[in-house]
């Protein structure tokens, strides 16, 4: 899978009016594209989704290589991820004091309905997943933790979205290049405002099957912030997810999400 086009190196102009170092924004945009792809790219594609020269981006992966943010096997040019990289990944994870009580949670939420678990982070406009615990019976071969997905494809993402007011929601989302990742992605300005109209009202999201075949996710925000960055999930596969299961499931997560804010609430964690 190739990565997405990252977005344009910075001009000049553009560097001296955000206050960005262009080599310091290539090497981050890079490391990104990188991260967003499942395979190797070679330095054909990695031009192609960052639009830097060839001389420059070269340059770029030759220092990335050495410092082992980025790995390259001897005599291919292709590039991937880095053990440096993970080192920075975990070191995020390590410190951030609301991890621990949410797994805890999601480990208690799992018990109870059976079905895997997730905490996410929203990181407009995706959602960046935590935590993960997986169903005894899951077939799941890799982790989410550490994946991103867009906000408004998930219903992690609508969980977090229905925070806002719809006006907040248009301006944030309005410059979002909303990808069909399935036949049943909701994409659509209107749609998506109904689908968070709907979760304001329920007091959780859903989504069925818009970002994985097979699969229906229910959500719910973690009020520990104002407004809530974070959210817990269920994912349910779709031939279960009834209407009665999906409520069933529904008002246990909003429970969790509700019983983990008061615990964070009650560490001092903001």
């Amino acid at each position: 899978m190739v990565a997405q086009k990252a977005t344009p190196p910075a001009s000049e102009s553009d560097e001296s009016g955000r206050g960005l170092v262009k080599s310091a924004e290539r090497a981050v945009l890079i490391m990104e594209a990188l991260a967003a792809s499942g395979d190797r790219l070679s330095l054909g594609q990695l031009q192609e989704a960052t639009g830097y020269p060839r001389s420059s981006l070269y340059a770029l992966l030759r220092t990335l290589s050495a410092l082992k943010w980025v790995e390259s096997p001897e005599g291919d040019l292709s590039f991937g991820i880095g053990p440096r990289a993970l080192l920075c990944g975990t070191a995020y994870l390590d410190r951030d004091p609301a991890l621990p009580p949410a797994v805890r949670q999601i480990e208690r939420l799992r018990a109870e309905v059976g079905y895997t678990t997730h905490y996410a982070r929203l990181d407009l406009p995706h959602i960046i997943y935590l935590a993960t615990r997986e169903a005894t019976d899951s077939h799941r071969l890799t982790s989410r933790v550490g994946r991103q997905l867009p906000a408004y494809a998930t219903a992690l993402g609508k969980a977090l979205l229905a925070e806002l007011t719809s006006p907040e929601v248009e301006a944030l989302m309005a410059d979002v290049e909303r990808e069909q990742l399935t036949e049943n992605t909701v994409t659509g300005g209107a749609a998506l405002a109904a689908e968070l109209e709907e979760a304001r009202e329920r007091g959780w999201a859903v989504e069925r099957e818009q970002n994985t075949p097979g699969l229906c996710c229910v959500a719910a925000s973690v009020p520990y912030r104002i407004p809530a960055t974070d959210a817990i999930s269920c994912s349910i596969p779709v031939e279960r997810a009834t209407d009665e299961e999906l409520a069933r499931v529904g008002d246990a997560v909003l429970r969790h999400a509700v019983e983990l804010a008061r615990v964070l609430r009650r560490q001092g964690v903001r």
